[in-house]
């Protein structure tokens, strides 16, 4: 049974993200690929964040049926955070630094093949993450992982190197707290003093790497991922198996799946959601929202 075929759509184009491709490119492309056989589609550029928002809840308003962001994971996350319980459609075209929305789905990763691939794609529900009622796709982190933001939005220039460069400063500069846990009801204790810390919802981080291999879109749970500090010289040697899908073969590295999770820390910190840095209080609550989000994968 073919699917209905989208009739109403936006392109909602991040102009700072690096496309890889002339704008002029891109918008022909759209062109020649979705806007024909009765469909109808309009460009918008997003100026903001804000700016992005308010397009989208018009865009909805007016019986849009697909929305594609042509961004990175942060866009993604603030746009789809305006789809969650609609029967509106993201379609992602990556031109962010790392891409882990994309990465995971197998979308590629140059916009016009991303373009053509989904003009033959599939829609899924996906889950949603929740961090203190915000949400995420891909990832959320509350430790050095979620410092490393930090540093890396200070970089005028983005890719795995700054990034690289970002998490080895934050590893000498963070200081690790003691983590009391609790999983789906159930009294974890303590981890004390975890350098890594993330939540996952789809398998990595972006760029290739995968802090949580076994994960899908679409079942239900959540991965929790964490590492002590004092277990950091037997993991560093080990890192590329982090790109290999093999973390859980780590020494130290402990992984668990979960629809609930409380986390209290010894201080308020900000965390990571989706590649942004968001203030939080030191009780951080995550849970699961099952089959929020309605997406346009590859077939």
């Amino acid at each position: 049974m073919n699917e209905p075929s989208p009739q109403n759509i936006l392109v909602l184009i991040n102009p700072n993200s690096g496309l890889g491709v002339s704008l002029r490119i891109l918008l022909d492309t759209f062109q020649d690929v979705w806007d024909q056989d009765g469909r109808r589609v309009w460009y918008q550029l997003s100026k903001s964040k804000a700016d992005s928002e308010d397009k989208v809840r018009l865009a909805i308003q007016k019986g849009i049926d697909t929305i594609f962001v042509v961004g990175g994971d942060g866009m993604i996350n603030s746009i789809g955070t305006q789809l969650l319980g609609t029967d509106v459609r993201l379609g992602v075209i990556p031109t962010g630094s790392g891409n882990g929305f994309a990465r995971h789905f197998e979308i590629p990763l140059t916009p016009q093949k991303a373009i053509q691939t989904l003009a033959k794609g599939k829609t899924m529900s996906i889950d949603v993450g929740h961090a203190n009622g915000r949400p995420f796709f891909v990832t959320c982190s509350l430790a050095w992982d979620a410092a490393i933001v930090k540093s890396f939005e200070k970089s005028p220039v983005r890719g795995i190197i700054p990034y690289i460069f970002a998490a080895t400063y934050e590893l000498f500069d963070y200081k690790p707290e003691v983590f009391q846990l609790e999983l789906d009801g159930i009294d974890q204790g303590t981890v004390e003093q975890p350098m890594l810390f993330t939540i996952a919802n789809l398998t990595q981080y972006g760029g290739g790497a995968l802090i949580a291999p076994q994960a899908t879109a679409d079942d239900g749970y959540l991965w929790l991922t964490y590492a002590k500090k004092a277990d950091v010289p037997k993991l560093i040697p080990q890192l590329p198996k982090l790109w290999d899908g093999k973390i859980g073969e780590i020494d130290g590295v402990t992984i668990k799946k979960f629809k609930q999770l409380r986390v209290i820390r010894e201080s308020a910190q900000p965390i990571q959601v989706d590649g942004e840095l968001v203030t939080s209080p030191k009780e951080v609550e995550i849970k699961i929202q099952p089959h929020a989000l309605k997406v346009l994968v590859p077939s």
